[in-house]
């Protein structure tokens, strides 16, 4: 089974970067209601694509150079990264099964 990787600062790059499989990170808050509704529907998502792709937390207030980096103004923001390069943003919450749809054809 599967589960969320926190990804901090100083260790994004080692685990998103030069992962050698696809990873969903998730750009969130503790404070973030939508961010909160949105956890147990990414651990089902990492549950269910298991070998295919890791799902990453990095909390924007604790690591805001890596949320910078990447220009997350709004969140939950999730960023699918393939080959260390974002190939795919989601802005906002999503039921899983939508999750899922935009995530088909790119893992």
């Amino acid at each position: 089974m599967a589960d969320i990787v926190p990804v901090s600062d100083a260790n994004f790059d080692e685990r998103v970067i030069d992962s050698e499989q696809p990873v969903l990170v998730d750009f969130w808050a503790p404070w973030c209601g939508p961010c909160v509704q949105m956890n147990p529907i990414l651990e089902e998502v990492a549950r269910e694509l298991d070998g295919q792709v890791t799902v990453a937390k990095v909390n924007v207030d604790e690591n805001p150079v890596t949320a910078r980096k990447f220009g997350i103004v709004s969140i939950p923001t999730m960023l699918l990264f393939r080959l260390g390069e974002p190939i795919k943003s989601i802005v906002g919450g999503r039921p899983k099964s939508q999750l899922l749809t935009e995530l088909e054809g790119l893992i």
